[in-house]
């Protein structure tokens, strides 16, 4: 059964139920109940910490959103959006015991060429890294601390 790492990120009261020997948490943007794994357990913090503490709003957070990477159907974990319906931030998420490394890295940056979000976030709810993107240039520079909604 999943126990819980507390996470660097606040506490939120989230729906955690159980049955049958399986632990679920309710998705409140996709209005279900998910299985609860370690890398779930991080999005929903990460999803609550966007919409409490940054103000975005709900309607522009997608979770799981599928795209195309070299005839490979992928997931990306968020994708948030700003008002005029462009990307803004690909967020990948990973269980509390994955490191996050250049791999990890990678592998976000390989779906951005396809999302060309203007951010890339990592994060395994204890480290978080939040990369601003200049996709004219096609650079990138690592910063401390991602911007709340405006």
């Amino acid at each position: 059964m999943f126990e819980p790492t507390p996470l660097n990120l606040p506490p939120y009261p989230f729906r955690i139920t159980q049955r049958e020997g399986v632990v679920f948490i309710f998705d409140e943007l996709r209005k279900k109940h998910l299985v609860l794994t370690p890398e779930e357990w991080v999005r929903q913090h990460f999803i609550q910490d966007l919409i409490a503490s940054r103000k975005f709003p709900k309607t522009l957070i997608q979770i799981e959103g599928g795209l195309i990477l070299n005839q490979l159907q992928k997931r990306s974990d968020i994708l948030v959006y700003n008002s005029a319906g462009e990307k803004l931030m690909l967020i990948e998420c990973k269980a509390p015991k994955v490191k996050i490394t250049q791999s990890v890295f990678d592998q976000a940056s390989r779906y951005n060429s396809i999302h060309q979000a203007k951010w890339i976030v990592l994060t395994n709810g204890l480290q978080h890294v939040y990369a601003k993107m200049d996709l004219e240039k096609g650079s990138f520079a690592f910063v401390q601390e991602l911007p709340d909604y405006l």
